[in-house]
């Protein structure tokens, strides 16, 4: 199992391993840097998250996932809402928020909380 940000190619690992590849929403400040080709090299097996801080992020994630029928694609869609900065850097997204729109649209994703997050510190690294 191999999780990645999405921009470096997966395509080179084995079929066998299982790939969960981050796409960059837009206010991520890294969205340009999926490489798209590596749609290609999932399959049924591999997962696609997105880690949503606004009501844009989501907007792009529920249409990123409907263009490209990712939901029939991939293992499993996840989202997974920001946790907050602890020195107040960036607010954070509420994850009953996130909840409440997935249900309302009846999205067939799973949430994703970073449970290293709420055991240790948010900026530990390493854990």
């Amino acid at each position: 199992m191999v999780e990645t940000s999405g921009e470096r190619p997966v395509d080179v690992l084995s079929r066998d391993v299982i790939k969960i590849v981050d796409v960059k929403c837009p206010d991520s400040g890294e969205p340009d840097t999926f490489e798209m080709k590596n749609l290609d090299a999932l399959d049924a097996k591999d997962e696609i998250k997105f880690v949503i801080s606004t009501r844009r992020d989501y907007e792009f994630a529920r249409e990123f996932m409907a263009q490209h029928d990712l939901a029939r694609r991939v293992h499993q869609v996840i989202f997974s809402p920001v946790h907050p900065d602890p020195e107040g850097a960036w607010p954070g997204m509420s994850a009953q928020d996130l909840v409440e729109w997935i249900l309302t649209d009846g999205l067939p994703v799973r949430l994703g909380l970073q449970i290293h997050k709420f055991i240790w510190h948010p900026a530990t690294r390493g854990v």
